[in-house]
């Protein structure tokens, strides 16, 4: 759809449609929707633990489907940085005052994205970000850059304009405009967030501690902070898009220096838990208190 026109359809309304659509365990709609799909899109089902589509119970179960165990190894350095996700590296660099670049021509806050508030945006003002972008034939579901423990969650509410690279040109801070869910963590080299960005027609995004956060009945912040911090290893799932989407990662540190070939090229194609960065100074490990934080059983199905 043409960026222009996003602004007159009504963006939940269609959405929530969609999800119900995805969801459905209906036979020959899901395989109409899943036939569909594939004709359209470059899906690898190679990669996929179940390689024939219509064997899912519905189109998202599909959509969200896991890889072959170690399909994708983690960057085992002690100080890597590695791609949360399968897709392509839209933006990544330096925070400048807490400004991300969204496209040429296109800036947006670190305060605007994080939900308006100035004690979260702070530790972020002049550390690194990253961009990626989940194209609909991606593996989608987001996993940890690096060890970290979970401290609080956000509901932000939102437009659900499209983020694709020719939105993302057109619609001015358009990341910080739409729904999102924003995670944040301690880590070894400070603070760190993960935004999950809503779109049009993403049925849903859920985390692996909450379950579905989008769509909500009540459109207005909401905040859930955990007492008992839940620890996550460099690698492990975090959460997933309901189809597709864009995942912002925040650090504070401005030690994490880039791969040069990420800085340099435009929509650069990563998999996840390959490095696209490491942290030039000596990573310290967590203390024994946050590594005995609370830690989830992560499941692949």
């Amino acid at each position: 759809m043409l960026p222009c026109l996003q602004y007159f359809v009504p963006q939940h309304a269609l959405s929530r449609f969609a999800g119900w659509l995805a969801n459905s365990e209906i036979t020959w709609l899901k395989n109409k929707l899943i036939r569909y799909f594939v004709n359209k899109y470059p899906v690898k089902l190679d990669e996929a633990t179940i390689e024939d589509p219509f064997l899912y119970p519905s189109f998202n179960a599909f959509f969200t489907r896991p890889l072959k165990p170690h399909l994708r190894p983690i960057a085992a350095g002690l100080h890597d940085f590695v791609s949360p996700a399968d897709g392509c590296i839209s933006t990544l660099g330096n925070l400048e005052n807490g400004a991300l670049v969204q496209a040429k021509g296109h800036n947006f806050t670190v305060l605007s994205l994080l939900g308006g508030e100035a004690a979260l945006a702070k530790p972020f003002q002049q550390g690194r970000y990253a961009t990626v972008y989940l194209a609909p034939q991606d593996y989608h579901r987001v996993h940890m850059p690096m060890d970290a423990y979970l401290t609080e969650m956000i509901y932000v509410p939102g437009n659900l304009f499209s983020v694709n690279h020719r939105t993302a040109e057109y619609i001015p801070e358009l990341f910080a405009r739409n729904e999102r869910v924003v995670c944040l963590f301690n880590t070894s080299q400070g603070r760190m967030s993960m935004v999950l960005v809503g779109a049009m027609i993403v049925g849903s995004i859920e985390t692996l501690w909450a379950g579905t956060i989008t769509p909500r009945l009540k459109r207005e912040i909401k905040s859930f902070i955990y007492d008992s911090p839940i620890f996550l290893r460099r690698g492990e799932e975090m959460g997933r898009f309901k189809l597709g989407s864009t995942v912002i990662v925040l650090t504070e540190s401005a030690a994490l220096n880039f791969e040069l070939s990420f800085i340099t090229a435009k929509n650069e194609k990563v998999v996840m838990g390959q490095r696209i960065g490491s942290f030039k100074n000596t990573t310290v490990p967590l203390s024994r208190h946050e590594a005995q934080a609370s830690s989830l059983t992560l499941s692949q199905s």
